[in-house]
């Protein structure tokens, strides 16, 4: 079992590991690596030891090596100005999210939990802190409020501390005078707060999106971006024939010899050439910030979506529109299906594709000071147990358990991810519940779950089945509760799932 440490909150959450500066003592004795060689510092330390009477020196070199106390691989950039004083995040929420529905019936995409304690807003976000960029906006059209909540318990009361300048604030979308229309895409989306992210004194932006799992040095990305001399540089991982014959055809990018963008690639032009390499877009941009203003005012002005429209654009106006090579792990979240497989592959042994355990690049988020879980009689195996649950006397097997929840004795829970809970029920409330013939929140006596997603707060009554018994692919069933995509049942935040129901 693989019980889910406890989240990284309050102020020491947002601090992270100091880079050497340029007035640091250890700045000229430091070497720089990149792949798999690792950054060392050197520090000459003199000791005076009294041998035979007398003083001598003796030069003592220590060396330091991050891997020692970190568990992925350390870079060191050079960037001038730092990140912190020349970049801007802004991170797109993303439309309604149709796709990933009904998790997104009650909140924004970016909200929805993810491994046990976070959502998935907090990735991003973290990759940002991490990268010493603390300007972040978050921009949002649909179900915000629980966005906006948890972005100001765990960043807002504490970024102005982290880099003095930083914060990470919400923008929805809004009519004004001179715009009386909603968000009409991405482009649009950014184009609409031009006059505020122009106000901000930065040189580039960093366009992310709020959907993908993966954790990401952007400074990395950012030195690649002005060594090139690029307007426009796009976050990419390289792909195979079979892969891109897989993928969506407004994500391959068509590459020519010099590493530069020479267009989108449909699939049905894979075979007629005009390019060397095939790469997938990872939704990641560093745009100029003159170029952006110029794009979206002058250039392109009735364009609404980055992808389809803004960047194609710049590529055929001569910009020099260049591609960053990520070789790290990437997921897109974006269906029920790959939101699924995503919390799964945390429960991966022996090492997860993605980890949560990074010391020198945590995953954030808001601070809950939620008790351990308790766990009485409970038979596991490959599982992540969030913080404050409390477990009787079941079985849970391969499976994501979120914060708060409550399992009684007899359950038993095989490939499935429960979100957990909001807040927790005193055993009053679960009386007169009880007593009006309702259901707790949690997972009643004797139950059996296998590969669903359980949103937050659903209530399952007791010797309730929730396994597919029939294999069906696709169904839904709003009214009682739940939906089924590709095979995977998805409960719906705050459904009552009554006593002895079989689905």
């Amino acid at each position: 079992m693989a019980a889910m440490a406890g989240s990284y909150s309050g102020a020491a959450a947002l601090t992270t590991p100091q880079r050497p500066t340029s007035s640091s003592p250890s700045s000229s004795n430091t070497c720089r690596f990149y792949g798999e060689r690792v950054f060392v510092s050197k520090y000459l330390q003199w000791s005076r030891r009294r041998k035979g009477g007398r003083d001598s020196s003796h030069k003592t070199p220590i060396i330091v090596c991050p891997k020692a106390i970190s568990d992925s691989k350390t870079s060191q950039t050079c960037l001038d100005p730092k990140a912190s004083k020349s970049v801007l995040g802004i991170i797109l929420g993303g439309g309604a999210g149709t796709e990933l529905y009904p998790l997104t019936k009650k909140r924004a995409k970016p909200a929805v939990p993810l491994g046990a304690n976070y959502r998935l807003i907090d990735i991003p976000v973290s990759n940002c802190l991490n990268s010493d960029i603390a300007k972040i906006y978050v921009l949002t059209q649909f179900n915000s409020a629980s966005l906006n909540r948890h972005l100001s318990i765990a960043y807002a009361t504490t970024m102005g501390g982290y880099r003095n300048e930083g914060f990470v604030e919400v923008l929805a979308a809004q009519q004004s005078p001179e715009n009386p229309n909603w968000f009409q895409g991405t482009a649009d989306a950014i184009r609409q707060y031009l006059w505020l992210f122009e106000e901000q004194n930065v040189k580039e932006f960093l366009i992310l999106s709020g959907d993908n799992l993966y954790r990401m040095d952007y400074e990395l990305l950012i030195e690649a971006h002005r060594e090139s001399n690029a307007d426009i540089t796009i976050g990419a991982i390289p792909i195979d024939d079979r892969q891109a014959n897989h993928s969506s055809s407004g994500d391959l990018l068509k590459i020519d010899g010099e590493g530069r963008v020479v267009g989108f690639c449909e699939k049905h032009d894979l075979n007629k050439g005009g390019y060397n390499y095939i790469q997938r877009s990872m939704g990641i941009y560093v745009v100029n910030k003159d170029i952006m203003l110029n794009l979206l005012r002058r250039l392109l002005p009735l364009s609404n979506d980055l992808r389809t429209e803004v960047i194609p654009g710049a590529i055929s106006s001569g910009m020099n529109v260049q591609t960053y090579l990520f070789h790290g792990y990437w997921e897109d979240i974006g269906t029920i299906e790959s939101f699924y497989n995503a919390n799964m592959a945390i429960t991966k042994r022996p090492t997860p594709d993605f980890s949560f355990y990074d010391r020198s690049s945590p995953i954030y988020t808001q601070p809950r000071y939620l008790p351990p879980s308790k766990m009485l009689d409970v038979d596991t195996k490959d599982s992540v147990i969030g913080e404050g649950c409390i477990l009787q006397k079941c079985k849970i097997y391969h499976s994501v358990v979120g914060l708060r929840s409550c399992i009684s004795e007899g359950v038993v829970i095989e490939d499935t991810l429960l979100m957990g809970a909001d807040y927790y029920e005193n055993e009053v409330d679960k009386k007169i519940i009880v007593a009006k013939d309702g259901v707790s929140i949690g997972i009643g006596k004797n139950s059996r779950i296998k590969k669903a997603i359980i949103d937050k707060n659903a209530r399952i009554g007791n010797n309730t089945k929730i396994i597919n018994v029939d294999g069906v692919e696709e169904a839904a069933r709003e009214t009682d509760g739940y939906f089924i995509k590709n095979g995977i049942i998805t409960i719906i935040k705050d459904a009552v799932i009554p006593s002895g129901s079989i689905i």
